[in-house]
């Protein structure tokens, strides 16, 4: 792939769109292999699933897929952000993985998480029932002690910058044109700055040029409560096997710390070297063979 790389999201198969409250729907995606096994698939805090498509692109032809925005995020509409919350995340993954079964048909499903979805799968009352398996990559994880303070302390510093962020731009160049200077995106595939601008900006609807589709308020504020939630995960109580497939944790972390591993014993826990919290962004290819390898194992593919 050469520098001038454009990431081409496809048109999808259908689309579905699921009423979480009397103010918000969530507009699902199809993609893929209608009679492969089903994969569900959700981005992190601020971004968008259609920005992962350098990822979920390998899984097309094999894959009955559909992807989805967290509310507020990407397709979906910007509603109030007093429900913008990792508990309403939580309650909307419910909600959607209902739809699903009702929509589309009840199937066993594989779920493929980032960051802060990673965190609402592991903290749904669900607890993987309904799933053959779920992948998380780079989850944000901590536990009380030293690792909470620093956790706590990062999320503080990365909510403080989100508010500070550039909220309006007069062209998608303009956004793209920032990127390669922020530490965040160093080692992204090529093309990905072009499709983070197509992604994660909309047209502003009261002056010319783009905005956020999810509002840097927003996004702090999920920043701003994650290690409250971050300590609450209890992976002995997931009912489905589980891969945790994090980012190199002797590089700086672009994101939060994931500090405090011990509960990864109890689960199938890897990383990619040289990668940061944006790994599938950075080596999509070897995401997807470390995840492909796990279902593998498991018999699922």
């Amino acid at each position: 792939m050469n520098s001038k790389a454009v990431w081409d999201i496809p048109e999808p198969l259908a689309t579905f769109d699921v009423p979480v409250d009397d103010n918000t729907r969530i507009t699902l995606r199809r993609h893929g292999n209608p009679g492969g096994p089903r994969l569900i698939l959700t981005h992190g805090n601020g971004l968008a699933s259609d920005l992962y498509y350098p990822f979920w692109s390998l899984l097309l032809d094999e894959f009955d897929l559909i992807v989805y925005d967290l509310r507020n995020h990407g397709w979906n509409g910007v509603s109030s952000i007093h429900e913008h919350s990792v508990p309403t995340f939580v309650n909307d993954h419910d909600r959607i993985l209902e739809a699903i079964d009702r929509h589309w048909g009840r199937r066993p499903k594989i779920g493929v998480f980032h960051s802060v979805s990673s965190l609402t799968t592991l903290l749904s009352p669900v607890r993987g029932d309904g799933f053959s398996a779920c992948v998380l990559f780079d989850p944000p994880l901590c536990k009380h002690g030293a690792s909470y303070e620093e956790f706590d302390a990062a999320a503080e510093r990365v909510a403080a910058m989100t508010r500070r962020r550039a909220n309006h731009f007069n062209t998608r160049e303009e956004f793209a044109d920032v990127l390669p200077y922020l530490p965040t995106f160093q080692r992204v595939v090529p093309g990905v700055f072009e499709l983070v601008a197509r992604t994660t900006l909309r047209r502003s609807p009261n002056r010319p040029g783009f905005e956020l589709r999810c509002p840097r308020e927003y996004e702090a504020q999920i920043v701003d409560y994650a290690a409250t939630f971050a300590v609450l995960v209890d992976f002995p109580k997931f009912r489905c096997p589980l891969k945790v497939i994090g980012a190199d944790p002797t590089l700086p972390f672009s994101y939060l710390p994931t500090l405090d591993l011990s509960d990864i014993v109890t689960v199938d826990y890897d990383f990619l070297p040289e990668t940061t919290h944006l790994l599938l962004l950075e080596q999509p290819a070897e995401c997807f063979e470390a995840m492909r390898e796990f279902l593998e194992s498991h018999s699922l593919i």
